[in-house]
């Protein structure tokens, strides 16, 4: 391990140096993230799991950068130009551009005027200009270089101005010092590149300082330039720029003055700027993809963290016109009950309507279903006319609407196939909607969550970068709810820690021949050896087991420690079975936290989550959350008035607002500006996804379909 990256990480992280080197040799020995954020807390002081993901992809880039720094050596020993003072320069870098700046000057390089010109013996005419200090002939020591290739003095000057202008461009700290300027100073242009209005026409004639440029812009810039509307272009202040070139290059009274100046002028226009903007373009897209990233894994934390709605047999619809509604009550645990198809979504079919409303009658009594998911995209609209219509016959059912985001996705499948061999695409959907209202969680995970729909330009982003945040995001949601062994699918089996897709597989199967009764029997899955078993154990639950802890998030390494705990503090196993403890940390705080920890041998963070396991066995944090609004009637965006208050729930965060359902067919938006009558830096200060939320209407356009809203009603007008 480089001693100096727990250092450096500390220092930018605020974090003790001792708990940062903890936090690298966990991750090094193999450690899932989840594992070291939950059951290794004594080590790494209870570091959250977001900043230990954070401090591991930071390690990464740090052991990336010395390895290039590896690279970079190596070929300038091959070279034998690497001095003391180089490699002192190396050492010191702390970014990869830096790095790269160091390498320029000795990088192979393609042909250039340069090149060309050092072939035609022109070097020494070149330094001879950067050295003179005084009087000189700049067009008679020219001469000397005049040759079959180079025929007069003139020509032998200008190729000295081209070895010069390269070598400017590959001055390290010249190059650090104009990079500062220009993203300090730089502005970022835009006009329309062809006649005509388009979706990028508030970029038509648009300025604005590169450095302040929020995310969301640089990547509708950028889209909007690569579909050929928008021309973009970086001004910075140029005769500022020039001037510090010929500060460190030029000297006053010497007589090659000129000449410099001009290769000055030469580099900056032809070699420093384009590789600078391009540069700046670069870093800006790299920052707003960032930016977008974690806008997207925020969002995706919060829908994946919905509350179940647990208890209930769940009617799902998935909308259609011509083809019909298709139809798939599931019962409490998600099990398909009972499919069907219905058509009442197109106007004028009177019979038909009746036939569908008789079978959705019939669906909902034979099944006592209590919720309706609707599916949100075509049809949508109708299909909750017509539900909402039915409900008064139906006391106790009530209906939400669920994004459908990845439906179709996560039905065309081999794992949707695998799941329901002899159902069409469509039903399948169907399920698939019924069972996201029962439990987000479980079914979002067999969708890749690029297709869930909370994101911003998602396909303008490092497709790399995004995968690896989203699955983070999608193991730590998993992983802090747990899985019950016994109905967990594949997919959500593969996302527990030190698990995967294939030991998920191999569970189910020997689930479905054997039984898992126990934690311990999960030893006998094949392929399941004791370092999976460490990772994955704690996450796993098993709540008919004949050891009562293995329902709990108590990890088999502590088992004894929590009998032992129980067994001083006067509490019998049995009492776990029966829906916990709840005065176990009053009790403790009788007997003496600190004092328990003591005798026990185990840190207090892990007596605290023992203690706050047994309270209450197998919690879930999601229903801690307020559960989604389930609606019985049906609004449409021509009832909208200015100044109506309603209640929604917000589905998406982005940059410059939040999208919230209020119950019509189209989400209406939350500018930033109406979030709060306090400064917001960003949305998601203010609003999660999943929060419900008060709103009132400012405006609606049936035409356009844009419904405006406040969540500050003095921000009405």
């Amino acid at each position: 391990m480089h001693m100096d990256h727990a250092k450096r990480i500390a220092g930018e992280f605020g974090l003790a140096e001792e708990r940062v080197r903890a936090v690298i040799e966990l991750l090094d020995a193999g450690n899932t993230i989840p594992f070291i954020a939950r059951y290794r807390k004594e080590a790494h002081g209870s570091i959250d799991d977001q900043t230990l993901r954070a401090i591991s992809e930071r390690l990464e880039y740090l052991r990336g950068l010395d390895k290039r720094r590896g690279e970079i050596e190596k070929a300038l020993t091959e070279q034998g130009v690497l001095t003391e003072e180089l490699r002192e320069k190396l050492s010191a870098a702390v970014t990869l551009a830096q790095l790269e700046d160091l390498y320029r000057p000795y990088r192979p390089k393609r042909r250039t005027r340069a090149t060309v010109a050092r072939e035609r013996g022109l070097e020494p005419l070149a330094q001879w200009l950067l050295a003179l200090r005084g009087p000189g002939d700049a067009a008679g020591e020219a001469e000397k270089y005049i040759s079959d290739e180079v025929p007069d003095a003139q020509s032998a000057l200008a190729g000295a101005r081209d070895i010069i202008a390269e070598n400017i461009s590959d001055d390290a700290d010249l190059r650090g010092r104009l990079r500062e300027l220009i993203n300090r100073e730089g502005v970022l242009e835009t006009a329309a590149a062809r006649e005509g209005d388009s979706v990028y026409a508030m970029y038509y004639g648009f300025r604005e300082g590169a450095a302040a440029m929020a995310p969301h812009r640089v990547l509708a810039i950028n889209r909007g330039e690569r579909e050929g509307f928008l021309k973009v272009a970086l001004t910075v202040p140029e005769d500022r720029a020039v001037a510090i070139i010929k500060r460190a290059y030029c000297f006053p009274g010497s007589a090659s003055t000129a000449e410099v100046a001009a290769a000055c002028e030469d580099a900056w226009e032809r070699l420093l700027f384009p590789s600078l903007e391009r540069e700046l373009r670069g870093d800006l897209t790299d920052r707003a993809n960032a930016g977008a990233i974690k806008v997207f894994a925020t969002n995706l934390h919060e829908l994946l963290m919905q509350p179940p709605v647990k208890g209930r047999a769940v009617l799902g619809v998935d909308p259609g016109f011509r083809t019909g509604c298709k139809l798939a009550v599931v019962d409490e645990n998600g099990k398909v009950l009972e499919t069907g198809v219905g058509y009442f979504t197109l106007p004028g079919e009177t019979r038909r309507r009746e036939q569908a409303a008789s079978l959705i009658r019939g669906m909902v009594r034979r099944h006592g279903v209590t919720a309706i998911a609707i599916g949100n995209g075509t049809a949508s609209r109708e299909s909750e006319q017509f539900i909402a219509s039915l409900l008064p016959e139906l006391p106790g059912a009530a209906y939400a609407i669920v994004s459908e985001a990845g439906a179709s996705v996560y039905s065309a499948s081999p794992m949707a196939a695998e799941e329901f061999p002899d159902f069409d695409l469509t039903l399948r959907s169907a399920v698939s909607i019924a069972r996201r209202l029962q439990d987000p969680l479980a079914e979002l995970v067999k969708i890749d969550p690029k297709s869930i729909g909370v994101g911003q330009y998602q396909h303008d982003l490092k497709e790399a970068e995004l995968t690896a945040a989203l699955d983070g995001v999608v193991e730590q949601c998993v992983n802090d709810v747990g899985v019950e062994v016994s109905t967990a699918s594949a997919p959500l089996l593969s996302r527990v820690a030190g698990i995967g897709p294939a030991l998920a597989r191999n569970i189910v199967a020997y689930r479905e021949a054997n039984g898992i009764p126990t934690r311990a029997a999960l030893k006998k899955v094949p392929k399941l050896g004791p370092r999976a078993f460490e990772q994955c154990a704690g996450f796993l639950r098993v709540a008919g087991s004949s050891e009562p802890l293995d329902a709990t998030a108590v990890h088999p390494e502590s088992y004894e420690k929590a009998r032992e705990l129980l067994r001083r503090l006067g509490v019998s196993p049995a009492e776990l079975k029966n829906g916990g403890v709840p005065d176990i940390q009053a009790r403790a705080g009788a007997y003496g936290t600190e004092k328990l920890a003591g005798e026990l041998e185990i840190g207090l963070p892990t007596l605290t989550d023992i203690l706050a396991e047994l309270r209450r066995p197998g919690r879930d944090p999601r229903e801690e959350l307020p559960a989604p609004v389930l609606r019985t009637d049906v609004m449409d965006i021509k009832d909208l008035k200015p100044g109506m208050e309603l209640t929604g729930t917000v589905r998406n965060v982005i940059d410059f607002g939040a999208f919230v359902d209020i119950g019509v067919h189209q989400d209406g938006l939350v500018h930033i500006s109406r979030l709060s009558d306090r400064f917001v830096r960003h949305p998601s200060d203010v609003v999660k996804v999943g929060d419900v939320v008060k709103v009132w209407v400012v405006e609606a356009d049936p035409a356009k379909g844009r419904i405006a809203l406040t969540m500050v009603k003095s921000k009405l007008k």
